[in-house]
């Protein structure tokens, strides 16, 4: 794949960060995100891919652009033929109440690679480099503590978990504490909660929670850029979801390795930061201008990008007060 591809895939989080920031704390989470999906739709025409979306903003009945199995990119004869996950916004609701945690993400991999998840929950584990391997999903949360802890060479009371301000978090919540282990919460947006687990000096050493499916594909592909580890296993609650597993072909016993949802060496991720998190900084407005910071990594070669960029708005149409 062409490596200029992630610089590409950086612009189409640029926008939609610009887009959903114009209304941070405005108390409108749908507005937010449909700015978002409407920038990232516009950008992706200009990226000479023949994509296919597999995680997207819904059924094509439920979404008018990004629905999962919509054609993206300038599809010349010639271009590549790729798997494409969104997530305009992550962390909406973080967006409409101000809160800090929301980014824009787009993962992409050649055809078939990256997993087409279903809309319902997710169990899930995150873990860095060093804890790859070592942390199972299945394990208790107590043994998962203790064998990080040993090869970051940390006591147990300096290890950081993370995990979502839920009802559904208690028990995770409730063994961590009990261990004297460090807890912290947040209120949405858990793909940067993953990704912030291959970062040290965000001080977030392990992710459990149980949040949507979409977003562990997309984390899962960050992830194997980073070179940590994932797991998960879909939750449906319902006999709907139930069957809808199964007319996908998927398997809710199966323990879902980083390979299941994005297979292959190819795999790339960019985000941009919409409100301040733990990865990275939020959009900036500056009256004409804005600043956005983002990261992009590939796969392939494991390299990590992290990129200051300044918009002039009044050369983006739309933008423009």
């Amino acid at each position: 794949m062409d490596r200029n591809l992630g610089i590409n895939l950086v612009r189409v989080t640029e926008a939609a960060a610009l887009g959903a920031a114009k209304h941070f704390g405005k108390g409108d989470k749908n507005l937010a995100d449909q700015a978002a999906v409407d920038r990232m739709r516009t950008m992706f025409d200009s990226i000479d891919i023949s994509g296919v979306v597999v995680i997207g903003e819904g059924e094509l009945d439920e979404a008018p652009m990004l629905y999962i199995g919509e054609e993206i990119g300038m599809r010349r004869d010639g271009s590549l033929e790729v798997d494409i996950a969104v997530d305009p916004v992550d962390g909406t609701s973080c967006v409409a109440k101000g809160l800090p945690g929301s980014i824009s993400v787009v993962a992409m991999g050649p055809r078939g690679t990256l997993l087409n998840a279903p809309d319902m929950y997710m169990d899930k584990i995150a873990v860095g480099p060093k804890g790859r391997g070592l942390v199972q999903l299945d394990l208790p949360v107590k043994e998962n503590v203790k064998r990080l802890a040993q090869v970051l060479g940390k006591s147990i009371e300096d290890i950081t978990v993370t995990t979502i301000d839920r009802e559904r978090s208690l028990g995770v919540i409730t063994e961590c504490r009990s261990m004297g282990c460090r807890v912290r919460l947040f209120d949405s947006g858990d793909i940067e909660a993953a990704i912030a687990t291959c970062f040290e000096d965000t001080g977030i050493d392990l992710m459990m929670c149980i949040g949507g499916a979409p977003e562990g594909v997309i984390s899962a592909a960050a992830i194997k850029c980073l070179g940590g580890d994932f797991q998960g296993r879909l939750m449906p609650y319902t006999e709907e979801e139930s069957a809808r597993c199964y007319t996908m072909g998927l398997d809710v016993e199966k323990l879902l390795t980083i390979d299941d949802l994005a297979s292959g060496n190819e795999v790339y991720f960019a985000a941009t930061g919409i409100s301040d998190g733990s990865l990275l900084k939020g959009v900036k407005f500056y009256g004409e201008s804005a600043r956005t910071q983002s990261v992009v990594m590939r796969s392939a070669t494991g390299t990590i990008r992290f990129i200051d960029a300044v918009h002039r708005l009044e050369k983006k149409p739309g933008y423009a007060k």
